[in-house]
């Protein structure tokens, strides 16, 4: 089964020739919204996903203004106001050595330096300046670790294991 990510939502129309404005949940808008950038539009109404090429695109504040080739006014596209835009997993692209996917993270273990298993990445948060991976416990508490430095060690996907320093506190 072929998998899909999300790299933005449809928040409102744009002018009258089908432009819309997309609220991006990517690191790599640049490349998820370049000229011929293949997307599939989710329609929020849950009906089948649409193939959807990036005809032109520009940064607006924190969104992108973007026209699909396949559509040219405001009537064929209102209709896709919050709908989620992804993209197939073959589409990702490489990463540079030491980066990784949040999905590749999701369900890693996660060990002390000293060998100390603490629980599994549930889920990553990006309230702001630092990512906050959030560690589930096997007593079912939750550990909340910021990406930084200090904190994450090492991410070894194909190990599936994340080495951590935890400094005090954050235990």
């Amino acid at each position: 089964m072929q998998q899909f990510f999300n790299v933005g939502k449809i928040v409102n129309t744009h002018g009258i020739r089908g432009e819309l404005k997309i609220l991006t949940t990517t690191d790599f808008p640049e490349d998820r919204f370049a000229k011929g950038s293949e997307l599939l539009i989710i329609p929020a109404d849950g009906k089948a996903p649409i193939p959807v090429t990036i005809e032109i695109a520009r940064f607006q504040k924190n969104m992108v203004v973007a026209k699909f080739e396949e559509y040219h006014n405001i009537n064929d596209v209102e209709k896709y106001k919050g709908s989620l835009l992804k993209v197939s997993a073959e589409r990702l692209g490489e990463l540079e050595e030491n980066e990784f996917y949040f999905h590749e993270v999701v369900g890693l273990e996660v060990v002390t330096a000293d060998g100390e298993k603490l629980g599994v990445v549930k889920e990553i948060l990006t309230p702001g300046a630092n990512d906050v991976w959030v560690v589930t416990m096997p007593d079912g508490k939750e550990l909340l670790l910021p990406y930084i430095e200090d904190v994450i060690l090492n991410v070894n996907v194909p190990e599936k294991r994340v080495t951590v320093r935890l400094m005090e506190g954050l235990l």
